[in-house]
C-alpha cells in the first residue's frame, strides 16, 4: 500500500473538552484524536463521563462503565478512510454497551464495526451469542442492534466503522457473524485479517483517492467473508432429507392459503435453495407444484362438504386455499375428482349420499 507525501492533519483534544463547534450529532461527528495524560486525570466520575463522550463521538452513542475508576490514560485516534473510519483505542478495564433506546434514537447511518484485537481480551455479546476475542483475532459488531462488550484488563484494538448500507449482504446473513471470533488462519478470514491489519497501519498516510480505492477492496473482502460463513453455516445446519422434507411440508401446509406459495418462497423461508426444495420432493416422486395443488384441492373438497360452503360459494372456497382464478380452480377440481366443484357442492346436500372420494372411485374402477 503506497502512501501520499502529504499526511492528513490530526485533530487533538482533551477528552470531553472539545469546542462546541466540534460537536455535531453523535452519528455524524468527525474523526478525532483524544487523550488524557496520566498525571492530569480528572476526578473518577468526571473522567468516566468524558471518556464516554469521547467513545460515543468516535463510534456511536453508547454506555461506558469503568471497572476501575482510575484505570489510567484513555486514548482514541480516529482517521477517515474513504467512507470508513479507523479508530485505534487504548484504555483500561471497562464495559461498553449499546441499548435499545440508543438504537431507536439513532438518526444517522448504521455502522458495522470490525475490530482487530491487539492487546487484552474482550467478551462480546450480540444476537444471542457470546464469545471471547483474544489478541490476533477480529470480530464484527452491528451497531444497529444492541450489543455489549466487557474488557477486564488494559487493552488495545483498532476498529473500522463501516456504513452498513455499503455492504451488499442480507441482515440475516450478517447476524451469523456477529459476536464471533475470527482467527484469520485460513479462508477469507485470513485475507480480511491481513488486509485490514495492514490498512490500519497505513491509513494515516493515505490520501483521499487511495483511501477510497482501498476501502472498496476492504468492503469486497468483507462481503466474501459474510457469504462464505453464511454458506458454511447453512450447510452445517441443513437437516437430513427426511427431516427437511417434513419441515418444509409443515410450512407449506400452514401456508396453502398464500397464492404465491412455491418452491422459491418455501426455500427463502428456510434459507435453502429452490433447487434443494425440488430435490426433497423428488423423494416423494412428485413435483412441488403438483403436491401443493393436490393438498389445496383436498382441502377445498372437504370444505365443499360443509354446510357453510353453500353460503360462501365455490369461488370463495377456492380463494381460501390459494386458487385466485375460479376457472383454473374448476378445471383442476374436475381433473382430480371427476366433477366440477359446483356439482360436488350440490352433491353434498344432506338428503343425498356423500359423493365418493377420489380414492374410492379409483378402487371401484379397479
Amino acid at each position: 500500500m503506497s502512501g501520499s507525501p502529504s499526511r492528513r492533519p490530526t485533530l487533538e483534544v482533551t477528552v470531553g473538552t472539545a469546542r462546541p463547534d466540534e460537536h455535531p450529532e453523535p452519528d455524524e461527528r468527525p474523526a478525532l484524536h483524544g487523550r488524557t495524560e496520566p498525571d492530569r486525570l480528572p476526578a473518577p466520575d468526571d473522567f468516566g463521563d468524558r471518556w464516554r463522550e469521547t467513545v460515543s463521538r468516535a463510534f456511536v452513542p453508547m454506555n461506558v462503565r469503568l471497572l476501575q475508576p482510575r484505570s489510567g490514560a484513555g486514548r482514541i485516534t480516529s482517521t477517515g478512510l474513504g467512507p470508513m473510519r479507523v479508530c485505534a483505542v487504548e484504555a483500561g478495564p471497562q464495559v461498553v454497551s449499546r441499548d435499545g433506546r440508543q438504537v431507536a434514537r439513532a438518526s444517522g447511518p448504521s455502522y458495522l464495526i470490525l475490530t482487530l484485537q491487539e492487546q487484552g481480551t474482550a467478551t462480546k455479546q450480540q444476537d444471542g451469542r457470546e464469545t471471547v476475542v483474544r489478541p490476533g483475532e477480529f470480530s464484527l459488531t452491528d451497531a444497529s442492534r444492541s450489543f455489549r462488550k466487557r474488557l477486564d484488563g488494559d487493552f488495545r484494538f483498532t476498529s473500522f466503522c463501516i456504513p452498513r448500507e455499503l455492504l451488499p449482504v442480507r441482515d440475516d446473513h450478517l447476524r451469523t457473524l456477529t459476536a464471533t471470533a475470527f482467527r484469520g488462519t485460513g479462508g477469507s478470514a485470513a485475507l480480511v485479517s491481513s488486509f485490514f491489519t495492514r490498512l490500519a497501519q497505513e491509513a494515516p498516510s493515505l490520501d483521499a483517492a487511495a483511501g477510497r480505492r482501498l476501502s472498496t477492496i476492504a468492503l469486497d473482502l468483507l462481503t466474501v467473508l459474510v457469504d462464505e460463513v453464511h454458506d458454511r453455516t447453512r450447510a452445517d445446519s441443513t437437516p437430513p432429507e427426511p427431516v427437511a422434507l417434513e419441515l418444509v411440508k409443515r410450512y407449506a401446509l400452514s401456508n396453502l392459503h398464500r397464492p404465491d406459495l412455491s418452491a422459491a418462497q418455501i426455500a427463502d423461508a428456510h434459507h435453502m435453495s429452490a433447487r434443494y426444495v425440488h430435490k426433497l420432493f423428488e423423494y416423494e416422486g412428485v413435483s412441488v407444484g403438483t403436491w401443493i395443488r393436490a393438498e389445496r384441492l383436498e382441502r377445498c373438497r372437504r370444505d365443499l362438504l360443509r354446510p357453510a360452503a353453500r353460503a360462501a360459494g365455490v369461488a370463495a372456497v377456492g380463494r381460501r386455499w390459494g386458487f385466485t382464478n375460479p376457472s383454473h380452480f374448476s378445471r383442476a377440481f374436475r381433473s382430480t375428482f371427476g366433477m366440477s366443484p359446483r356439482a360436488w357442492l350440490g352433491a353434498a346436500d344432506p338428503h343425498t349420499p356423500t359423493p365418493p372420494s377420489r380414492t374410492a372411485t379409483t378402487a371401484n374402477a379397479a
